[in-house]
């Protein structure tokens, strides 16, 4: 039996700039566990805006960013909206979805292809 894969590598469009002005881009999210969407029900935050769970579900399931010692709720309130965007749909594919890849379709010849989302954006 193959092992499962549980933490994936990404790359952020925009990248976050902590206090010192330091770009971190490169990241790590490891798939969720049934408390990592639980927990963050119970914080004020998210009884008084729902759109706050984000927020604390990826705190707790992206284990790097950069060279960052600390990923927080106030790291991700920091994300650029694209990046904030980005994370949401990376966690959904990963945890929801399973996929890992996207179909392609060549404009110019039409040839059908997959791109692995994974690596997009990493150059």
């Amino acid at each position: 039996m193959e092992p499962i894969q549980t933490e994936f590598d990404f790359t952020l469009p925009r990248g976050f700039i902590d206090e010192k002005g330091v770009l971190h881009r490169e990241g790590t999210m490891r798939l969720s566990t049934a408390m990592d969407e639980i927990t963050p029900m119970r914080d004020p935050r998210v009884r008084g805006n729902e759109a706050y769970l984000t927020i604390l579900i990826l705190a707790r399931v992206i284990t790097r960013l950069g060279t960052l010692r600390t990923i927080n709720s106030a790291t991700m309130e920091n994300l650029f909206s694209v990046d904030l965007a980005f994370l949401q749909d990376f966690y959904r594919r990963i945890n929801e979805e399973g996929l890992l890849t996207q179909p392609c379709t060549c404009p110019n010849c039409g040839f059908q292809f997959e791109v692995d989302v994974i690596r997009l954006g990493e150059s």
